[in-house]
Formats: C-alpha cells, structure tokens, sequence
C-alpha cells in the first residue's frame, strides 16, 4: 500500500539522499554511484543476508566493450554489440535502453573497478548465446569474478553474505572457465590439468590461510569493499513494506525491522533493486504458463515481488511477466539443479511425454525451457507442450563426464533414484516403461537419433552446427563435440522440469532506469534495475552475466540520474 506524506502524522524516522532497496549487484551499483557522487545513500535488504540473488549466481557479467574484455579478448566494437542486441530480442528491442546499456556499460564498470575490489576476467571462448547472429561472438564477451580472498571483508559482513547455491568446501574455488574442462573428466588433458589448478588453488589458499570464494559470492563480496569504502550502510532484516509518495513524486519508504515500522524519506528517490517474484507462488500462479513452481528457482528466498508490487500500486507499468530466466533444472531432493553441461554432451538427448525429441539440446538455457513450454517462450494458456520432459543418457556417458556434480564412473545417489528424478532401465523399452512414454516412439527416436549421430548430423534440430552448442560438448567426440549413440546399457532418464535463475518480468524503465507509468511518462523519484525492472533482453537472452550486466549498468545508471536531480524535484 503507498503511503502519502500528506496523511503521516508526525516527522519522518530519517531522511537521506537515496534509498537502495536490495542488495544485490543491481542495488550495490547503484549505492556505491550515488555515494560517490555524493548522496547521503543507504541499502535496505528483507533478507538476513546480503548479495541476493546475484550472490548465488555464476557471477558472471557481460558488458560488451568493457576495459577487462578490451585487455584481454579480441577486439570488439559497440556497433556489433548493438546489432547484435538489437537482432536476437527482435521486435521487442528497445533502442533507446540497448543503446544506454552498450554505451554506458564499459564506462559502469570501470566506474566500480575504481571504486570496489571488483577484479574480473575474459572467460575465454565462452560464445555468446547466438554466435552466428549479426554482431554476435563465438569468442564470447564474458567476464566472471577472480577468486577473492574473504578474509577482506568484516567477520560481520562474512557470517551474513548470503551462502551460494551450491556450497562448496572452503577454498573450492570453480570458475566458470575451470567448469567446462572439468564436466568432461579424463576425456582429454584439459580436464586433468583443471583438476590440478584447481587442487593447487586450494592447498595454495589453505598454505596462506586464505579463505577463497569464487562466482557469486566473489563478485558480491569484492562489490560489498566498495559499498564499505563508500560509507553506505547495508540494513539487513529491514523489508520495504510501502512506498512514500509526496503528489506525483515517490519520496521515501516505509520499511520494517524487528516488527517495527519507520519512515525512510529520500530528497532524490528510490531505487528498487529487490529482485523478481522468485519465491511468490501466487505471482507465479497469475503470471506464468503451468507448470511454474518457487520450488524449482534457484532466486533468493526473499525474492516475493515486494518491488514490483510497491511499482504497480505507485502507478507503474509492467510487462515480461510471463517470462524468466529460465533454467532446465532436474528435481533433486536437495533442490533443482540446473543442467547446463549435461544437455551438450554427447550420448544424450531429451524427450517429451510423447517419447519424442523437440529441440536442439545445446540451445541456451531461457530457449531451451521456451521449448519445453512449446515456444517461442512459453505464452498460452494451455499445457506445455513438451512437459514432462525427460533427458536420456547411457552408460558411456556415465562412465565419461561429471553429472549434476557426480564424477564420472561414480554410482549415483540412491536417494535420487528414491525420488524418481532419476531413472535407470537396461534397455530402452524398460526405460520408456519406467517413464511412461509410448516404447515405439521413444525407440524410434534413439534409432534416428544414432544413426544421426554416426555421422555428425542432426538434421531434425541441428544440434552441434552453433559454436556455443560445442562450448559444454566434448571435444574429442568425433565428428561433432555435441552427438553421440546411446548403446550401452543401463539407460538413464533424468527428468527436466522449468526451473529458473530467476523471474523476467518487472517494472518499465527508460534508459536512465526511471519507473514509467503505461502512458510512457515518468514517475518522479522511482527507479528499477535488476530483476525488478523489465529485461532490456526482451523474451531472450545474450549470453554469460546477461542479467547482471544489466543490472550493474542500470543500477548505475539509475544513481547518476539522481545525483542529477535536484532534491525533491527535477533536474
């Protein structure tokens, strides 16, 4: 409910320059900007923790044109950034946003290497998403975290950064460049000496007492030096519960901590950068094509919404709220996991209930879930087409690459079979019957898929034709890194369901990250970026970080625009 200043008894519990409510990389951008340039700035979190979802992320982040890429990748301009940006979100591409996020972007994060302990690096030949796209590149334009010694932070701030998805034991450190080696195991010497880097990382670190994070955490921790070094305080356990409007003008919000409410006024506006409806059933229920489930997203746990909600009662327009980041996610008991390398690898493929393939495995993971929805991403009001959804596999595969963390050769955990994520039969027939798919069809579509596969083709979906398909694949399966025969028995059947990294949809912005109402115009004071804004990527999605380069550019974006305003009003 928005609260009007005109009807609060009493004077305002604090007033600051600008309010940052959430603090993930969208909202510590923003934060870390604005007090620099001078705003008195303060960051609200719901959680417990900080770092949102972005700190159980990959951590990955693409800018294009950025000084790390331009130090350490082939060279790239901002025209083939921009067609290429322009090209995959099609008609839904918004030219004014596009163009703020290219040209901004490089100068965003050099503003926060300047001012954090943010420390990234080119993960080399990690294609963009649509390498063959008009400005796209099979070089890719990536950059994730180097490892980050913790022991840099506050014991306050260490115990309460928010734990990642997959924990990992102290000093583990897997970067995104070490992953791809590692998911096919001894199958040639890269994999190997990935091992050994990364074993030699972590008796290095253990040898200087280190306490090494990598991917999300790692960035959000180099982030949270900066927001430190700024003076910004983190409120953790203090929920937005209403925004403050003064006329047309958001002015502040009302938060709660410890079951008591306050006032926050701010003279230059509010940012909200609380990520998307992760973890909101009934948003989901009213918002996403079934099936669609909190149960399967990888967002933080106090990801509800709030943001979005406060926007729509302030008058904000909406839109994407259909979509996600999608993640074909395999149901374990612990949780989902995202299966990115295991649909690339040779010797498997994925099915619907129909016991038929429906896709090119490797796509990107946002136009893999579109597909298993039945596409072109996932609108309509009827069962997804392609779900259930199952991913088959053989003995071979088992005995060559990791699977969902499982080394190779290593018998998978009893307790996944329990549950029925994984299913295990010694021939296809008994595999079919096991997962209740028509045994003809499902045989059928092996047959083809082998024969296919014996000659390095595959002319129903074309998998393995695109450079990032071969990004996860095997490189010494030949002809084609991404296709091989299931032949050996048992088989195994992982079923797939559409988990998310996080939800799409949320408040339209412009190229300055200000709140726009349908009509287009601009509410005063109120911004969005991150998860909680709508995606300048449209229904797709561009590549390794594409959600939070964004979000680091927009929340910065947004703080410039309110250093430019004068307090309580207009520039």
């Amino acid at each position: 409910m928005t609260q009007s200043t005109e009807n609060m008894s009493g004077g305002a519990d604090e007033v600051v320059d600008l309010v940052v409510v959430g603090s993930g990389a969208a909202g510590m951008a923003a934060a870390i900007t604005a007090a620099r340039h001078g705003l008195t700035t303060v960051i609200v979190e719901k959680s417990q923790f900080w770092g949102g979802s972005s700190a159980r992320s990959g951590g990955g982040v693409w800018i294009p044109g950025n000084s790390v890429l331009r130090g350490q990748a082939p060279a790239d301009d901002s025209e083939a950034a921009s067609a290429y940006l322009t090209s995959i979100v099609g008609e839904d591409a918004d030219a004014d946003r596009i163009a703020a996020y290219v040209d901004h972007g490089p100068e965003a994060l050099d503003f926060l290497i300047d001012n954090s302990a943010l420390d990234l690096e080119w993960v080399r030949d990690y294609s963009d998403y649509f390498p063959e796209a008009p400005g796209g590149r099979a070089t890719g334009r990536s950059c994730e975290p180097a490892p980050f010694d913790a022991r840099a932070l506050a014991d306050e701030d260490l115990a309460t950064l928010h734990p990642p998805y997959m924990k990992a034991p102290l000093n583990v450190v897997v970067q995104q460049s070490d992953y791809r080696w590692l998911s096919t195991g001894l199958r040639s010497w890269r994999g190997p000496a990935r091992m050994l880097k990364v074993g030699a990382r972590s008796m290095l670190a253990k040898a200087r007492r280190q306490k090494l994070l990598g991917l999300g955490p790692a960035l959000m921790s180099q982030l949270m030096i900066g927001v430190r070094d700024a003076g910004v305080p983190v409120r953790l356990d203090t929920a937005m519960t209403d925004l403050i409007t003064d006329g047309d003008r958001v002015a502040g919000v009302v938060v709660e901590h410890g079951g008591t409410r306050s006032r926050l006024l701010a003279r230059r506006g509010v940012v909200l950068a609380c990520g998307g409806f992760d973890n909101n059933g009934a948003m989901r229920e009213k918002y996403h094509r079934a099936p669609s489930s909190p149960e399967w997203t990888m967002g933080a746990p106090t990801n509800t919404g709030d943001g979005i909600t406060a926007a729509l009662e302030s008058g904000a327009a909406i839109s994407y709220m259909d979509d996600a980041w999608w993640a074909p996610s395999i149901p374990l008991p612990k949780g989902p996991w995202f299966a990115l390398a295991e649909r690339s690898l040779p010797r498997s493929l994925m099915v619907n209930d129909r016991g038929q393939r429906f896709m090119n495995e490797s796509l990107p993971y946002v136009e893999a879930t579109h597909a298993m929805f039945g596409g072109p991403y996932g609108q309509g009001d009827g069962p997804a087409e392609n779900l259930p959804a199952w991913l088959i596999f053989d003995q071979t595969y088992r005995n060559r690459y990791l699977f969902a963390g499982v080394p190779a050769r290593r018998p998978l955990p009893r307790s996944w079979l329990r549950s029925g994520a994984i299913v295990t039969a010694g021939t296809i027939a008994e595999l079919a019957l096991e997962i209740g798919v028509p045994e003809h069809a499902l045989t059928e579509t092996i047959e083809r898929f082998n024969a296919n596969a014996r000659t390095g083709t595959d002319p129903d979906f074309h998998r393995g034709e695109s450079r990032y398909d071969h990004y996860y694949g095997d490189i010494t399966n030949k002809p084609n890194p991404s296709l091989g025969e299931l032949t050996k028995a048992p088989f195994y059947a992982a079923k797939m369901v559409p988990g998310d990294l996080g939800t799409k949809g949320g408040v339209n912005t412009d190229s300055a990250g200000r709140a726009l109402r349908e009509d287009g115009s601009i509410i005063e004071g109120l911004y969005a970026a991150g998860n909680t804004s709508s995606p300048v990527m449209g229904h797709t999605y561009a590549g390794p970080g594409a959600t939070i380069g964004p979000a680091i550019v927009f929340g910065y974006l947004a703080a410039l625009d309110a250093v430019d305003r004068s307090p309580g009003g207009t520039a």
